[in-house]
């Protein structure tokens, strides 16, 4: 493909999100549909000052745009972005008027429905120990419309479950000015250059220009976003971001062991996350304050700080996505879950004498 044309993608979809994202602030500002810590009782709000949470819409409206213009409007385009706005307007609500969490997953379910009637699903996944695990059985056929449709049961379970687990765990990792956008830009332009490799597979161009639109979108919504910020992502920015990802290591050739990997340290942290919730009895979907990120804060990190270390964490295994095979990701997964096992055990038992308040600064 021709790289200016790609450069050229990015670029235009960055100049969309860039320009679009302070005329949101603005809206937001005017009707003051503003997020006041002062009026939250949550214990994962650490921001000071009210701040829109409306970063969803700039990003979706920038996505949509050069989709229109870079991508074959065909079937899987709009179930992508009739999903994608799903979750928008779900997410705009919550941000609003905090909705209970049950029914921000339901919706997100809906969502990812909406992509495998599209005909996006996952036929197989890549065993790391050399063989090929089928998820094509059962088939049920329909008639739809007067036309015959398959229904891939296996297939199509895993891939709606698969797109609403990135949902949440990528979107569990926006806690901190600049955090979220940093990792998907870097996530989605890992996608890209791997997918680039297979360059020469037709079907794999409208894959590498969507992961560049989504990069695109948040490299835009990033200087808002960062430290201090001006804008959040909110729930729409953060499962809008998960849906993207999800959706692109459906379609690439990456498929699930790349992603994975990329997003590494928001996956465990996410598992993690559910465990520690599941023993304290509490409800997985319910938000606290002891996600990684809280818990660098409390060791005194600034929020430049811990987001740096997030994008550096996440381009460094962006780079081992793209050079290892699919054993060496599989082990290496395996490794840090261990790794970050031990981590935590750090910071429950060792590191009590290192807390320090919060900080709001850089």
């Amino acid at each position: 493909m021709d790289f200016l044309l790609l450069l050229k993608i990015f670029l235009f979809t960055s100049f969309v999100s860039v320009l679009t994202t302070p005329l949101v602030i603005w809206v937001y500002k005017k009707f003051s549909w503003l997020d006041d810590p002062k009026l939250k009782t949550k214990a994962n709000v650490i921001h000071k000052y009210p701040v829109p949470r409306g970063g969803g819409i700039a990003v979706y409206i920038a996505v949509f745009l050069s989709s229109l213009i870079f991508l074959p409007f065909d079937k899987h385009l709009i179930g992508i972005l009739l999903g994608g706005f799903l979750i928008l307007i779900i997410g705009v609500l919550d941000d609003r008027f905090d909705l209970n969490p049950y029914l921000r997953l339901g919706v997100g379910l809906l969502a990812a429905s909406l992509v495998v009637v599209a005909g996006i699903g996952i036929p197989f996944i890549s065993n790391p120990f050399g063989k090929i695990i089928q998820l094509n059985q059962p088939q049920i056929p329909i008639y739809v419309f007067g036309k015959l449709r398959t229904i891939w049961v296996l297939a199509d379970i895993f891939a709606i479950l698969w797109i609403t687990w990135w949902m949440n765990f990528v979107n569990w990792s926006k806690g901190i000015d600049g955090q979220l956008p940093g990792i998907v830009v870097i996530a989605g332009l890992t996608i890209a250059i791997f997918s680039l490799r297979f360059s020469a597979d037709i079907t794999q161009w409208p894959v590498i220009i969507l992961a560049l639109i989504t990069a695109g979108a948040y490299f835009g919504f990033l200087p808002w976003n960062f430290y201090p910020q001006k804008i959040m992502p909110g729930y729409s920015g953060g499962a809008l971001a998960g849906y993207l990802l999800a959706v692109l290591t459906i379609l690439s050739t990456t498929k699930v062991g790349t992603g994975m990997v990329v997003l590494a340290i928001p996956l465990i942290d996410a598992f993690y996350t559910i465990l520690r919730r599941l023993k304290a009895k509490k409800s997985p979907v319910w938000a606290d304050a002891g996600h990684l990120h809280h818990r660098l804060m409390k060791l005194g990190w600034g929020k430049r700080r811990v987001a740096i270390f997030y994008w550096l964490v996440s381009a460094f295994f962006g780079f081992l996505a793209i050079r290892l095979n699919s054993q060496a990701k599989f082990y290496t997964i395996l490794l840090l879950g261990v790794f970050f096992a031990g981590i935590l055990l750090w910071f429950k038992y060792f590191s009590s004498s290192l807390d320090r308040p919060d900080r709001s600064n850089g």
